[in-house]
């Protein structure tokens, strides 16, 4: 079974992993929901590449217990390492 992991973003610091599920699953089977206790976010992963396609479709931008959030595919960790500080850098300081 190949399984699609989706980052949900800007949640409600109150939301909960059963009606993150809840929400999600009206688009198909939800196979795993964590979140990130007082991160605002989490990831959902689901059954089909086609079913997470179509929940980001619907759910990005979309108002959820009054937040609007935002859904993207997840990235490995891997791809998402060195982006923020520019490769090891010092955010603010340059290297000459």
């Amino acid at each position: 079974m190949v399984t699609k992991k989706l980052y949900v973003g800007n949640l409600n610091y109150k939301t909960t992993e059963e009606k993150l599920r809840d929400l999600f699953s009206q688009f198909g089977e939800v196979t795993s929901v964590n979140i990130l206790q007082g991160r605002g976010f989490g990831f959902v992963e689901m059954n089909s590449p086609e079913s997470a396609q179509e929940a980001k479709d619907k759910l990005d931008g979309s108002d959820f217990e009054g937040r609007k959030i935002i859904v993207n595919e997840a990235r490995p960790r891997s791809e998402r390492r060195g982006e923020r500080r520019g490769e090891g850098e010092r955010k603010g300081f340059r290297r000459f």
